[in-house]
């Protein structure tokens, strides 16, 4: 029988799991892995793949079965992760984004990192005024397509290209203006390059946001990016709060708390999972861009004084580290091979650039972009009040609002009233993790939202009446629900709680020390008076003796039957 169990031990052991990474260009690469095999092994495989060796600033996510977001943490086993039923389906991503994308040593780099760039603008993460989305959008064209032909690029051929959630027939002949006329010549790398120059300046650069509520119950984003913390709420940056000004981060349940020098900031994720996923990804970036060495990485704790919480530690190398090797990079640039981009208006996928596929030193961009039927055309033009940027840029982001202007002021709208990256077309990797978030994000901006962008499938979304049903049964369910008070109410009753047991728990540690140093033979002048009262002469007689007694009988008779044996 044990050699069955011992066999049995092996052949799981061994065992041969199967795992999809989908790319950046939504390409796929397929390996398999044992049961033991950890993260680090997995992202050195693909790496290998991609021929990449900057490769810090990449990360893998996935989705487990409860629909929260996760990135692969390298030091633990993948299998023991995802906690799903293989085949495994996981995606890359750019997990830190470099503060100067344009200083990356090689290209390979620098053109990943403009995948992942593009896609945010896709999916409306990446918020920008209508001149800066122009110019980003000839910049994509520029290096898929080149330079503008007659012949090969009819009047209105920037249409047929989808590089924003929304836009009008008024921002396409602006791009296809600037394409024309100010970037014929350039290379895709040169195109390419630029494109991360002029996307590095914008304030919602690197962010990758996590929606929660604040204490008043508004619908906010959280993100962290190259140089600080930020909170978005409709259009606008309410907070940053730059990495060496943060002094803590901390999550108790679904409640996330940032402190600074002279505040405190309290949001409310939409569950504990969401929530921890949060206090991970701001411990990581803010070990990643703020400190010097990673020697000086430490362990994070979210617990108090006396309750036990997670406990996490980034294991990578930090920014400056980072530079460092990859300043030392000697190596022959890979050969790129560039292919056309291919629009269709006929399939309803979309494709977010060149499929990748790499040899050594051989890389492959086979671009194939397609384009959803029916998109909507958003109105050409909407009042825009610029909002002043704080960043480390002098840019602007628009407030939309409704109505007409002056041709002179008008401007397409690129971003919508409310900042929320799940009114893309496609699925978005920005999940409303729970209904009562998803039901506020459907109210304010009458769209529907997704889950599904890292498992890249399109999956139904419900109507405007099964919405309200289920915003109903939701009331119904939790009737006495309202929202931030009610949690602010509970959290105070729990503290209450554990304030009481945590006072109760010291006083009795208290009086068992009291009570042992009394009967001690200490001679201090404290215990000999308590010791001649008749109280303490009756406590020691009654019940302090006797049960000194009882233990002493009971390891006398342990000590004996242990002899014996």
């Amino acid at each position: 029988m044990l050699s069955r169990l011992m066999s049995g031990s092996s052949r799981n052991l061994e065992r041969e799991y199967s795992c999809t990474v989908r790319l950046l260009d939504d390409s796929e690469y397929t390996c398999t892995i044992q049961r033991d095999a950890k993260g680090q092994y997995l992202f050195d495989l693909l790496c290998h793949h991609l021929n990449l060796l900057e490769k810090d600033y990449f990360g893998i996510r996935f989705v487990d079965p409860d629909k929260q977001r996760h990135w692969l943490e390298f030091t633990k086993s993948v299998v023991k992760q995802l906690r799903s039923q293989p085949p495994f389906t996981m995606c890359f991503r750019v997990k830190f984004y470099p503060a100067d994308p344009a200083a990356l040593r090689e290209e390979i780099t620098r053109y990943l990192v403009f995948l992942q760039i593009k896609r945010d603008l896709y999916h409306g993460r990446l918020l920008c005024k209508t001149s800066d989305a122009a110019l980003l959008a000839a910049y994509i064209l520029q290096a898929e397509i080149g330079d503008y032909d007659p012949g090969k690029h009819p009047e209105g051929y920037s249409s047929k290209f989808q590089f924003f959630p929304k836009h009008s027939e008024k921002l396409e002949r602006k791009i296809a203006e600037i394409h024309k006329t100010e970037l014929s010549g350039q290379t895709p790398a040169t195109s390419e390059l630029n494109f991360l120059r002029k996307a590095q300046t914008l304030e919602t650069y690197g962010v990758d946001p996590h929606p929660c509520k604040d204490v008043s119950g508004n619908a906010a984003f959280l993100a962290f990016t190259p140089f600080g913390f930020v909170v978005l709420q409709g259009n606008k940056r309410v907070h940053f709060i730059k990495w060496n000004e943060v002094t803590k981060l901390k999550f108790e349940g679904k409640t996330f708390y940032l402190y600074e020098k002279k505040i405190v900031l309290t949001y409310f994720a939409p569950t504990p999972e969401a929530c921890k996923h949060l206090w991970k990804c701001g411990i990581e970036n803010q070990a990643f861009y703020k400190l010097e060495k990673s020697s000086q990485v430490r362990t994070v704790s979210s617990s108090n004084l006396f309750f036990k919480g997670s406990r996490f530690r980034y294991s990578g190398r930090v920014a400056k580290e980072v530079m460092e090797s990859s300043a030392k990079i000697k190596r022959e640039p890979p050969e790129i091979h560039r292919a056309g981009m291919v629009p269709s208006r006929s399939c309803p996928s979309i494709t977010h650039g060149p499929r990748l596929s790499s040899v050594p030193r051989t890389r492959r961009r086979a671009v194939h972009i397609s384009i959803m039927e029916g998109l909507e055309s958003l109105r050409d033009s909407a009042h825009s009040t610029p909002v002043r940027s704080t960043s480390h840029s002098d840019t602007f982001l628009p407030h939309v609002r409704s109505g007409r202007a002056d041709s002179s002021e008008r401007v397409a709208v690129i971003a919508d009233e409310a900042y929320s990256p799940a009114d893309s077309v496609l699925p978005t990797p920005v999940a409303e993790h729970s209904l009562e978030l998803m039901l506020l994000s459907r109210q304010i901006n009458g769209a529907p939202c997704s889950i599904e962008e890292e498992k890249e499938s399109e999956a139904s979304t419900p109507t405007t009446a099964e919405v309200e049903a289920l915003g109903g049964e939701l009331k119904a369910l939790c009737p006495g629900h309202n929202g931030p008070e009610a949690e602010q109410v509970n959290k105070f009753v729990l503290s209450v709680l554990r304030l009481l047991l945590v006072t109760v728990g010291l006083l009795f540690v208290l009086l068992l020390l009291l009570i042992i140093l009394t009967e001690s033979d200490l001679d201090i002048a404290f215990f000999r008076d308590i010791r001649q009262t008749p109280e303490f002469e009756q406590f020691h007689y009654q019940y302090f003796y006797p049960l000194r007694r009882w233990f002493a009988c009971k390891i006398r008779s342990v000590m004996s039957l242990l002899i014996d044996t």
